[in-house]
């Protein structure tokens, strides 16, 4: 499959497909985890999991940040010629360099201070034992999460988006009934959703590892030139991306102290459902952008930027659709969400359909704003990639969250997303229309 010179809609389509595969089993790890020690637990479960949600919005945000920082440079290196093989496996080098770095650093953090991390993320009284709990068999998995992300990225850019895919979906699977197991047939409770999940993350490592030996593999771990330098253009590169999900944890943590603050623990445990929710349109806004990103960054190296125009407009119908299934969905059925993820209590039902409805208007524009980060990434423009992932995961959003509650009554929190969602598309729109515009042809890269 030549990215350069084959049909466009079957490769996107098959990428999209693998894409869709891993981010759907990534979104299933924690909505089983919730579903289950929502039924296990009740409400206080469902609280202490939204808690933990920075946690793996941290670890997968560095994965992702070596992983699509790196695969975006290969990748284009790749598309400006056949002889810059060794050249982009030195980027390859040092994202799994900068990855086992940064795996370490999580590491220590989170085996030594777990109890100081999870008070900051929110975890106050009875959730903080919970918290704890569940945590305490991941310590042991932690670099596999952050390594798998990476690699993930990596192989989809190697031409083998499906074994990605496999891998994530063998983890899934055992996760899903590893949950079941674990919870309530061993009556582990919070520590076996904890259990089975790392057990997954493991299993989806040694699965991607098998690319190495395989006839598809063209990484290689190579001596790179300049490392520093190297690392830095991946960073500055993938950054957008990774901020995406450290803004989840960031928001994840001004939300649960401000609805503790303005509206109670019931309210939080809606919105940990809601964090799930968010959490699997984003990660079908990410199959999209990882969709396109190969080809994309693949035909900006050859200057093609007839292909790289087709690519973007499969993949803006393909945003078009997510967007319109979930906020349909979560208007349509509001109540069919805390039903998943735990047994709800009467006043749970009774408040769950006006937060629902009101946060999920966000969804209509969420899929776009995040594919966008991944173009502005594959076209090379690392800047407005960094504008939106940081207006909307941090400036905007938080400015909201603060000011909403005080100026508007406490229930208007909900509306902080929505508002930041279409601020940040106005952004958008005109400079995704100024960049594919003003794409380069074939040669100018060079020049």
């Amino acid at each position: 499959m030549n990215f350069l010179t084959d049909n466009i809609k079957p490769i996107y389509c098959k990428y999209l497909a693998a894409a869709f595969g891993s981010a759907l089993i990534t979104s299933i790890y924690g909505i089983v985890d919730m579903a289950m020690v929502g039924n296990y637990q009740g409400p206080e479960g469902t609280a202490s999991l939204a808690v933990v949600m920075p946690v793996w919005n941290i670890i997968y945000s560095l994965g992702l940040l070596m992983g699509i920082g790196g695969s975006v440079l290969l990748s284009t290196l790749r598309g400006e010629s056949r002889d810059n093989l060794r050249r982009s496996n030195e980027y390859f080098t040092a994202a799994v360099i900068g990855a086992v770095v940064l795996a370490l650093l999580v590491w220590v953090g989170l085996v030594f201070f777990d109890k100081q991390l999870l008070t900051l993320f929110g975890a106050k009284d009875n959730l903080l034992p919970l918290a704890r709990r569940y945590v305490l068999p991941v310590k042991f998995v932690v670099p596999l999460f952050l390594f798998n992300q990476m690699l993930a990225a990596f192989l989809r850019n190697d031409g083998n988006p499906g074994l990605a895919t496999k891998a994530v979906l063998i983890g899934g699977i055992f996760n899903v009934f590893g949950d079941y197991f674990c919870v309530f047939t061993l009556d582990w409770g919070l520590f076996g959703a904890g259990f089975a999940t790392a057990a997954g993350s493991a299993l989806s490592f040694l699965v991607m590892m098998t690319h190495f030996i395989s006839k598809k593999n063209t990484l290689a771990i190579v001596k790179p030139v300049k490392l520093a330098g190297k690392l830095r253009e991946i960073t500055v590169t993938g950054f957008s991306t990774f901020f995406i999900d450290v803004a989840m944890g960031i928001l994840t943590v001004l939300f649960n102290r401000q609805i503790l603050k303005y509206l109670g623990a019931d309210a939080l445990s809606v919105y940990g459902v809601m964090i799930n929710i968010s959490g699997f349109v984003q990660c079908c806004a990410y199959s999209v952008g990882q969709a396109a990103q190969p080809i994309i960054s693949t035909n900006f190296g050859a200057g093609q930027s007839g292909r790289i125009r087709e690519t973007l407009r499969y993949a803006l119908r393909t945003t078009a659709l997510f967007a319109l299934f979930w906020t349909a969905l979560s208007l349509a059925a509001p109540n069919f969400y805390p039903r998943i993820f735990m047994t709800p209590t009467e006043e749970i039902l009774r408040i769950a359909p006006d937060i629902i409805r009101r946060y999920s208007i966000s969804f209509l524009l969420l899929p776009l704003n995040i594919f966008s980060t991944y173009y502005f990434q594959a076209v090379m423009k690392p800047a407005a990639s960094f504008v939106v992932s940081v207006s909307r995961g941090a400036v905007i959003s938080g400015m909201f969250i603060f000011l909403l509650p005080v100026l508007a009554g406490a229930d208007s929190i909900w509306f902080a997303m929505p508002i930041t969602e279409l601020l940040v598309a106005v952004y958008v729109i005109y400079k995704m229309d100024r960049y594919t515009k003003n794409l380069p042809t074939e040669g100018s890269l060079a020049k």
